[in-house]
């Protein structure tokens, strides 16, 4: 019997090893699997190389993991905000290495490591640093960069809903990359609200089959002090 549901964030974790390439899920702080990256830290594996949209918030999630010393590189689009201070410590003081990645090349990279894919040409980035070292080409007139697949060891994502099977589905924004890093991953683990009875999720709506996802773990909406929920989105 199929059941990948696990009973714990420890127990989903015990994939992670030293060294591994993690994908971990969020847009800004939608859908973030802050309870995966604390368990991360918790499970203490070290000299990862994270990819994300950005480079942390604050102090907690993905900022945590970066302040506990355990990402020896972090390859994301946006590692600069106004709240970006553990980052921009790390970087400044040459503790934490950087790949800057266009967003969209960002997505397109996860994606075609998930499809099998060996890489692509994108105008985005040519003529700039970020191309340098890189095949370009120039196609009907038109200048190109090639870029690679980016495939990760583990992804870390938060849905809202799975069964047992471990198809997924997703609340509104906090879908972001989450469908291509589960793609693009050798195990994916993602955090659900709600586990749904076989055939209860409409499989016209699943977004990421079962076939991707290694473990799913059922957490807790947590309600704010602002009246909201955290994680919710």
């Amino acid at each position: 019997m199929i059941n990948k549901i696990s009973p714990s964030i420890a127990d989903a974790l015990s994939v992670v090893q030293d060294g591994h390439t993690v994908l971990i899920g969020g847009f800004g702080t939608s859908g973030i699997p802050t309870e995966l990256i604390d368990g991360l830290i918790e499970h203490g594996a070290r000299e990862l190389t994270v990819v994300n949209n950005n480079a942390g918030n604050g102090d907690t999630g993905l900022a945590a993991l970066l302040a506990a010393g355990r990402v020896r590189k972090i390859v994301c689009s946006f590692p600069r905000q106004a709240d970006s201070h553990v980052f921009d410590g790390l970087y400044r003081a040459g503790k934490i290495e950087l790949e800057l990645v266009p967003q969209g090349n960002l997505a397109e990279r996860l994606r075609a490591a998930g499809a099998g894919i060996g890489g692509f040409f994108t105008p985005t980035g040519f003529g700039t640093a970020l191309a340098e070292g890189k095949e370009t080409r120039e196609i009907n007139g038109r200048h190109y960069v090639f870029e690679s697949p980016l495939p990760g060891d583990v992804a870390l994502i938060k849905a809202e809903r799975g069964d047992r099977w471990g198809n997924l589905t997703y609340r509104k924004a906090a879908r972001n990359f989450g469908p291509v890093m589960a793609m693009a991953a050798r195990h994916t683990i993602a955090t659900v609200h709600h586990i749904a009875e076989l055939g209860e999720l409409d499989p016209e709506a699943i977004v990421t089959p079962g076939i991707h996802v290694g473990k799913i773990v059922r957490i807790d909406r947590v309600a704010t002090q602002a009246g909201g929920f955290k994680g919710s989105v």
